[in-house]
């Protein structure tokens, strides 16, 4: 797992029981690649969560490098460097005889945006949330996405995650959306706790991850039945997808 300055990405690896690896979302292709070898793998895809750019940059050296192939949405044909392979919702890839990747069809950031969540023996695991969710937040819908489609997903498929699944996402953002957090639910102690905890961390030395029910706790977009965040949106009683467009759209200015 890395993390990079400027945007603050993440690029994981997955190593698989035979010596393969996949990687989810290749910033740098040179640091990915020196991951790839000093564990003695080989590279048998990549595997974009979507299309922007500064997920797949890294596709094309690494293509060349380990003629690899990758893999993505299907409406990310034309838009992913190198696409080779496209995913479906409920399709599952083999990661050992015990654990598998689900893939989940995940619009709203984009609408060629696919989450991936492990399974180990039937139970879920963690999930690769791209920028569709994010620790403490959801992601922005600026670059070909929707806000209702995004409330959509984010109810349908995260809300009903159990509270055990870890969360790992394609940025890290987590300090400033418990900021976030904390200005329209100012008592929410968790948020307070885990603010205190990861600010001015490097979670590139030392990760912090987050759980489904950690982000039931702080998350703003998980407490849409908040009466103080209800409150701060002067939406009182409104339903979840009002006071989730509401939280969307407050954060894009904020």
């Amino acid at each position: 797992m890395y993390t990079y300055n400027d945007l603050r990405n993440f690029t994981y690896v997955i190593e698989l029981d035979n010596k393969e690896a996949l990687i989810l979302d290749p910033w740098d292709a040179e640091e990915s690649a020196k991951a790839i070898r000093s564990k003695g793998l080989a590279l048998k895809a990549i595997i974009n969560t979507h299309e922007h750019w500064d997920h797949t940059r890294g596709n094309e050296a690494l293509v060349a490098e380990f003629g690899c192939e990758v893999w993505a949405h299907e409406n990310g044909e034309g838009k992913i460097p190198a696409l080779t392979r496209t995913l479906s919702a409920g399709e599952t890839i083999t990661l050992s005889a015990s654990e598998e990747l689900r893939v989940l069809d995940t619009p709203g950031h984009t609408f060629a945006h696919l989450c991936f969540l492990t399974i180990q023996e039937g139970v879920p695991q963690a999930v690769f949330t791209g920028d569709t969710l994010f620790n403490a937040g959801v992601g922005n819908c600026h670059n070909g996405g929707s806000p209702d489609a995004l409330y959509e997903t984010i109810a349908e498929q995260f809300h009903t995650l159990p509270d055990g699944v870890l969360v790992y996402p394609g940025h890290d953002y987590l300090a400033n959306n418990l900021a976030f957090t904390l200005s329209l639910e100012p008592s929410n102690e968790a948020a307070k706790s885990w603010l205190v905890r990861v600010e001015g961390v490097d979670p590139g030395k030392t990760p912090v991850v987050t759980s489904i029910g950690d982000e039931r706790t702080f998350n703003a977009f998980f407490r849409l039945d908040s009466g103080e965040i209800q409150a701060s949106l002067n939406l009182m009683e409104a339903s979840d997808r009002e006071v989730f467009l509401a939280l969307r759209a407050k954060r894009n200015h904020w």
